[in-house]
């Protein structure tokens, strides 16, 4: 997105990367820059379940102004394309359920992330236990089904993609509303009957609330019509984010940011955990 925005404007973009507590070490540091319209941050949807946890902590919708939602996607279970215990989603269940809770499933490891609260809702309606083996980083994560160390997979499609292309993954569950044309045999969670919305995984731009108003259109228009470059559009497929409406505007975001705080807030509460 820098690079499709200087190729916009002509304006340089210095990329500040900092990484670490899933996103909170960077949040921080960018409410602690100055709010003059100069300073962008780049994060994801775990911004909205850190304010949903903690309302202490910076809302996007409020405390920040979205520029662009750029990248919205949805998320898959996958298994290896060469397994033969199970071939789909029915058959896995089935499996799963007869191997008495020593089953398992690649997943990240953060407690209350959106790929953890997801699956609580798939146990919880298909009445399944399976262990969750946690990785904090993909590549690992992607091993350990290839390598045969667990049974499935939890992730999204974009950061599978090599894998999908190379015949060596298969998705066996789409939780997302409806089928996408890429995975038109894949059947939904919805289709499956498990009745709960899906969370969906998203990343954005935003600029502080407080910066000045002049600034703060220039910089949705650059980074709105940065969205449209042919370069960013070409990064956007190449990682599967154009199979579904990978856009939103200012204010879709906003409610895309809104309804995602809600429904974490619930299932949090509902998990036991403790929401301020």
């Amino acid at each position: 997105m820098a690079e499709a925005v200087t190729e916009l404007t002509g304006i340089p973009i210095n990329r500040d990367h900092k990484p670490g507590g899933s996103g909170t070490v960077g949040m921080t540091a960018y409410m602690a820059a100055p709010a003059d319209g100069y300073n962008v941050l780049e994060h994801i949807d775990d911004a909205s379940s850190a304010h949903a946890l903690n309302s202490a902590l910076p809302n996007p919708a409020k405390d920040l102004i979205p520029l662009a939602i750029s990248q919205v996607t949805f998320s898959q279970i996958y298994i290896r394309s060469n397994e033969t215990r199970f071939t789909d989603w029915p058959s896995f269940v089935a499996w799963v359920k007869a191997q008495d809770g020593k089953a398992t499933i690649a997943n990240v490891s953060k407690e209350g992330s959106m790929e953890r609260v997801t699956m609580k809702f798939i146990t919880d309606a298909t009445d399944m236990s399976i262990q969750q083996i946690s990785f904090d980083k993909g590549a690992p994560r992607y091993g350990a089904l290839l390598g045969g160390q667990v049974d499935a997979l939890f992730e999204q499609p974009g950061d599978v993609g090599n894998f999908l292309e190379a015949g060596q993954f298969k998705p066996i569950l789409t939780i997302f509303g409806e089928r996408p044309d890429a995975f038109a045999e894949v059947p939904t969670h919805l289709e499956s009957g498990m009745d709960f919305d899906a969370l969906l995984r998203f990343r954005g731009f935003y600029v502080h609330a407080d910066a000045p108003a002049d600034r703060v259109e220039w910089l949705k228009w650059a980074f709105q019509r940065g969205y449209c470059e042919d370069s960013y559009q070409a990064f956007n497929e190449s990682k599967f984010m154009t199979v579904i409406d990978s856009y939103r505007e200012t204010e879709g975001a906003k409610d895309l940011i809104t309804r995602s705080i809600a429904q974490y807030r619930d299932v949090y509460k509902a998990m036991g955990m403790e929401v301020q």
